[in-house]
């Protein structure tokens, strides 16, 4: 019997990512075995000081790779919005499965959306842009560091007394806990990550067997939309924990794409839009980079890096 070895971070999020994919694999190709190895990462050791003081590129993916690229397993299973935008070179994102619900999704103990907050109200996520999104709309809130996984920051979110916590809609639909969402933000209003509910597949670039055999679970539409998304993020030199956001859709035949800088403290936001042709979604996503950074979003960015 032919043998996969899938590596994955050990949280409950990251392991249903990879059961999910063993099942799909397996459902395929009846004659494989598909095996799961917990691989812990950095971002995983490091839970008491917020991510983006510990240099956010690669935190999560970085162990699992060199497993990768050792040999020790044939493919890694990564949230794309935790994968960097540049790879070691002998590896590559050979598959990227259908998207799920990209919005961030809003749970409150008692308010019903953002703008329902009582003034000064505590609200906790671990990501920049989340928190220069949500000063951007309202200035007078207290933005707290939330770290831990999906289950950990929901229980925080009463043990430490916030009145409401932004996680991703995705997230809390793969862990079966949609049902605390209190309010599913609109794109439009809240920026999502790039590649926010996308799953990757990083294998080898010389092991063309295993490629073939995970081909099938590629999802070209999201595959389009991702690239540009990353593309936007290449230029603009950001990891997945810095006030970056971007997000694209296909709309009768183009791509549309929406980028967006901020400052942490909310104050400044440059973001525009643009569209094409999808097969032109890296070029759309580096010029809509460019844009913002001629608007003023590379001061805004070098102050994010020098505070790192």
């Amino acid at each position: 019997m032919k043998e996969l070895k899938i590596g994955t971070r050990a949280s409950p999020l990251a392991l249903w990512q990879a059961n999910f994919i063993r099942s799909e694999i397996e459902k395929k190709h009846p004659g494989v075995e598909v095996k799961i190895f917990h691989i812990h990462t950095q971002g995983d050791k490091i839970l008491d000081v917020p991510l983006a003081k510990v240099g956010g590129k690669g935190l999560f993916v970085k162990e699992i790779e060199n497993e990768l690229l050792a040999g020790n397993i044939d493919l890694a299973v990564h949230s794309m919005k935790d994968v960097p935008t540049a790879l070691p070179d002998p590896l590559e994102i050979s598959v990227i499965c259908d998207r799920e619900d990209p919005r961030d999704a809003f749970l409150a103990r008692e308010a019903r959306s953002v703008a329902d907050l009582p003034q000064g109200a505590k609200v906790g996520t671990s990501s920049l842009r989340r928190q220069a999104q949500l000063l951007g709309l309202r200035p007078d809130l207290n933005v707290v560091s939330l770290r831990g996984n999906v289950g950990t920051r929901v229980r925080k979110m009463t043990e430490e007394n916030m009145d409401a916590i932004i996680l991703a809609v995705s997230g809390l639909l793969r862990m079966e806990m949609d049902n605390l969402i209190t309010a599913r933000l609109s794109e439009e209003d809240f920026v999502p990550a790039v590649a926010q509910g996308a799953l990757g597949i990083e294998t080898r670039k010389d092991d063309s067997a295993t490629r073939a055999m995970i081909d099938f679970l590629n999802h070209p539409p999201t595959a389009q939309r991702v690239a540009a998304e990353r593309a936007f993020l290449a230029r603009l030199e950001g990891g997945c924990q810095v006030p970056i956001a971007g997000h694209a859709t296909l709309v009768d035949g183009r791509l549309k794409l929406d980028g967006l800088v901020g400052s942490v403290d909310g104050k400044i936001i440059f973001r525009d839009k643009t569209e094409g042709d999808p097969a032109d979604g890296p070029a759309l996503g580096r010029a809509l980079a460019e844009k913002l950074l001629d608007m003023g979003a590379a001061k805004v960015l070098a102050e994010v890096y020098g505070a790192q």
